[in-house]
């Protein structure tokens, strides 16, 4: 008797989680993953600035569902099944050992992604999972009374069991058009985690100037968020810019990426409390160059500018600045608004919001409701995070539990 056929659309994290998954539950499958570029695991490669963001240190499913503008009512069962934890021992007892930086951040020891990358390949070789590169799934017709025929880019048709759809969330994704073939709704797709495209004298001539506590806000939207912010140069970046554009990815692509973004350099700081700080400086640094003297570890360079910005001269002194003048400059640090004229995709985040609308599959197995045997994982879905390793583990999640339930087991651990 031949081997039941279960096939698996796209090799990026989710669909090499899942062949692998599939192919330990079910010795007596034959588990075939399909990519249709001559790069798998090509986003896993370059994450991370070349190190694999894996996952996050959060263990608890409640905090960990908060980091999902998309999808955390349904990754909160997802994460019961298979969270951070689960992961972190998955690579461990496969000899790749994690580390966690202070943010919470979780990469692989040697901080190269090439640990992860050989890592899940060479699982999946030794669990006989067959990868075909360049073949790309082009059709899927459902047969009676169950199993699919699925039409590949060569020309190939092929009777399988099972098909999971792992494509991945860009627009160029087969997933979606062959999900909507097969009677699913896709939600509208918009990027996610981009930077913001700004021309401001304040920000000019300084790319590469962080700021390790700042907070940025769209008020219009009611959109904020504190943490690191980048000057670039083409505007800001950062942790808390990629993060303000997952939460208001749909938002900010309906005004076509043209805005007006709030940045307090003083991090939670309110302007009274700023006004204070600069008052103070008075006292002991009554003749002290205001342009010289930065305060709430504001970096030199970008202090500079903002002094500028208030109307300030290069020579006052803290002993000459007016009333007037410490308003202005307060505002700059506080409430300096700046205009998005359109943005970046991040080099090491490429994520995108919409995808397979969620209730139309069901998270215990990631089964289709609407077309059985068809399986989901990883961002063809409607699910993305933000920065920090979390769209990795909605890959591994995901992929794991569509694995297991393609090879016919449960999802407890």
């Amino acid at each position: 008797m031949s081997k039941p056929i279960i096939v698996i659309a796209g090799a990026g994290a989710a669909g090499y989680f899942a062949a692998i998954a599939c192919a330990e539950a079910n010795r007596d499958a034959r588990v075939i993953l399909l990519e249709a570029t001559a790069h798998p695991l090509a986003k896993v490669k370059i994450s991370g600035g070349g190190r694999c963001n894996v996952t996050h240190a959060c263990y608890e499913p409640r905090e960990l569902v908060k980091r999902y503008p998309r999808g955390s009512r349904e990754l909160m069962g997802a994460f019961h099944r298979w969270q951070p934890r689960d992961t972190v021992a998955w690579f461990e007892a496969r000899g790749v050992a994690l580390k966690t930086e202070a943010d919470g951040r979780m990469f692989p020891t040697t901080d190269q992604s090439a640990t992860i990358v050989t890592c899940l390949q060479r699982e999946a070789e030794r669990l006989g999972v067959e990868l075909r590169l360049r073949s790309g799934l082009v059709s899927a017709i459902p047969r009676q009374p169950s199993g699919f025929t699925i039409g590949l880019t060569g020309g190939e048709r092929w009777e399988v069991e099972r098909l999971l759809l792992a494509t991945g969330g860009t627009r160029a994704s087969a997933g979606f058009s062959l999900a909507e073939k097969l009677g699913h709704t896709i939600e509208p797709l918009a990027p996610s985690l981009f930077t913001f495209n700004i021309t401001d004298s304040r920000l000019g001539e300084i790319p590469g100037v962080a700021v390790p506590f700042a907070t940025a806000s769209v008020p219009s939207m009611k959109l904020s968020e504190t943490g690191p912010i980048l000057i670039t140069h083409w505007g800001l970046s950062g942790p808390a810019i990629l993060r303000l554009s997952a939460w208001g990815a749909r938002d900010l692509q309906a005004v076509d990426y043209r805005f007006t973004v709030r940045i307090n350099w003083a991090g939670t700081l309110k302007l009274e409390q700023i006004r204070g700080e600069l008052q103070a400086q008075r006292g002991p640094h009554p003749r002290r160059q205001i342009s010289n003297t930065p305060i709430a570890a504001i970096p030199q360079r970008l202090w500079e500018k903002l002094v500028a910005a208030a109307g300030i001269s290069e020579k006052t002194t803290w002993s000459a600045l007016s009333a007037t003048a410490t308003t202005a400059l307060a505002q700059q640090i506080g409430a300096g608004e700046f205009q998005v004229e359109g943005k970046s995709t991040n080099k090491d985040e490429f994520v995108t919001c919409g995808g397979v609308r969620l209730r139309e599959v069901d998270f215990r197995t990631m089964e289709s409701r609407v077309c059985p045997g068809l399986h989901f994982a990883g961002e063809v879905l409607d699910i993305d995070g933000i920065t920090g390793g979390f769209n990795f583990q909605a890959a591994w999640t995901t992929g794991m539990i569509a694995g297991r339930a393609i090879a016919g087991v449960g999802t407890e651990t």
